[in-house]
């Protein structure tokens, strides 16, 4: 079936705006559309839509635009947490069609059949706080390189006070286990071996249950399916490293030894300003505690600076947390004012060139410890998934602690899983031998 009709996307944002937005592209093309580059002419441009910072929404709003550039009688609709969020605002920019906010994407591809019968309305969007269940969206296989994505929760009960998400994705909702387990057979099936899971807040997995299931629960589903050789969990609050999470990644070497860590900031005074659900010792004791237990555990971290109210002491305390702990790798924000949060209405807001003065200093430490941290593994092996073999005749993966390695004369293929041994380190590249 052809419909001649041709469909251009574009993703903003996070792995799970990207992985429904690899479901809605599957279900058109299965009904006959043919995808095509967003920078090619297209009779139907989506633009998936993230708004966790400003600059997200101001790159939001630049790609819409460009898409009517590329084709005037295109048909322009922007969907995700941007939409979810400011419909009325996106409906004020002329060269916008159609707004879907999260709460009606999973019905995307029906409102554009809808859209050859009729004329739609041009916002379709709902209270995301209405949506009380996890709504699947099929099967979509987001791939990154030999890695598959699971999603498993939508939704944020949290409500931190800089953070504008639970707007855009509404409350909790946790996907039905069976459904997770479902897909991750059919992607073993497929050839994969290592699975992200993925989600809004994944330590809530289960807390919107009857049944009592939790996370740790799920995990541990998960890896006795024959054929999983690694799982990484996509994110993690460090109040949601209880004992129990510990004592299965340090059992369980299908849990691989990474996590990436939603730090925020490590000082006391910021971090109950931000409404987070934990103070510093906790950070501090709960990451020391895994990497007594865990092997080879490597931590990144979002971070972000010049917080209303944060003083050059705070800053001191959150650099020298981070420094005491030891991060592989950090994402380094700069505050930004968010509509409807309760931050936004602080008034002791941080001047931009302190903001950009803490941002180049923390940068400046991740790169110490980016060298620091690998410098560990001289002389270690690790377990690498080859991803790609580059014109060099080197061959690149990533260790199960996801240091990127990068490996001469090597016999074998994408997705195989070689054991090599640390030689030295090329800036933050690790350089392995078998």
């Amino acid at each position: 079936m052809s419909t001649n009709k041709k469909v251009a996307f574009y993703t903003l944002g996070c792995k799970v705006n990207q992985y429904e937005s690899e479901s809605i592209k599957n279900q058109l093309v299965k009904k006959g559309y043919e995808e095509v580059s967003f920078e090619d002419s297209a009779d139907i441009y989506i633009v998936n839509s993230c708004t966790v910072t400003s600059i997200a929404d101001k790159k939001t709003r630049n790609i819409l635009r460009r898409a009517k550039k590329l084709n005037e009688k295109g048909t322009v609709i922007v969907t995700g947490c941007y939409a979810q969020t400011n419909s009325k605002e996106l409906l004020e920019i002329d060269e916008i069609d159609y707004v879907v906010g999260n709460s009606n994407k999973s019905g995307l591809v029906r409102f554009i059949e809808d859209l050859e019968s009729k004329k739609a309305e041009r916002v379709l969007s709902e209270n995301i706080f209405e949506n009380g269940i996890y709504e699947d969206y099929e099967f979509a296989t987001l791939r990154e390189m030999t890695r598959a994505y699971v999603k498993i929760q939508d939704g944020c009960n949290n409500f931190c006070s800089y953070c504008k998400i639970p707007f855009g994705r509404g409350k909790s909702r946790s996907r039905a286990m069976e459904s997770i387990l479902d897909e991750v057979r059919v992607l073993v099936n497929e050839g994969f071996k290592e699975f992200i899971i993925i989600g809004i807040n994944l330590g809530a997995y289960g807390e919107d249950f009857k049944e009592p299931k939790n996370f740790e629960n799920l995990l541990e589903e998960i890896v006795k399916i024959d054929g999983v050789e690694r799982v990484r969990i996509g994110s993690m609050y460090p109040d949601k490293i209880t004992d129990e999470f510990i004592e299965l990644m340090k059992n369980n070497k299908k849990l691989v030894p990474h996590l990436h860590i939603s730090l925020q900031s490590c000082d006391d005074t910021v971090l109950e300003r931000m409404r987070r659900k934990y103070g510093s010792a906790l950070i501090k004791e709960r990451l020391l505690k895994l990497r007594e237990n865990v092997e080879n555990v490597e931590y990144t971290a979002d971070v972000i600076v010049g917080f209303p109210g944060e003083t050059q002491e705070m800053f001191k305390n959150t650099e020298k947390v981070i420094k005491e702990i030891g991060f592989s790798d950090l994402h380094v924000f700069q505050y930004s004012d968010r509509e409807k949060t309760l931050a936004s209405t602080f008034t002791d807001k941080i001047d931009p060139k302190d903001k950009r003065e803490r941002a180049e200093d923390l940068t400046a430490l991740k790169k110490e410890m980016a060298i620091s941290r690998r410098r560990e593994y001289i002389g270690k092996t690790l377990e690498v998934l080859i991803e790609e073999f580059k014109d060099d005749g080197f061959a690149y993966g990533y260790s199960e602690n996801y240091l990127r390695v990068k490996i001469p004369n090597l016999k074998a293929q994408v997705n195989d899983l070689v054991t090599v041994t640390i030689k030295d380190i090329e800036k933050e590249l690790l350089i392995g031998y078998e």
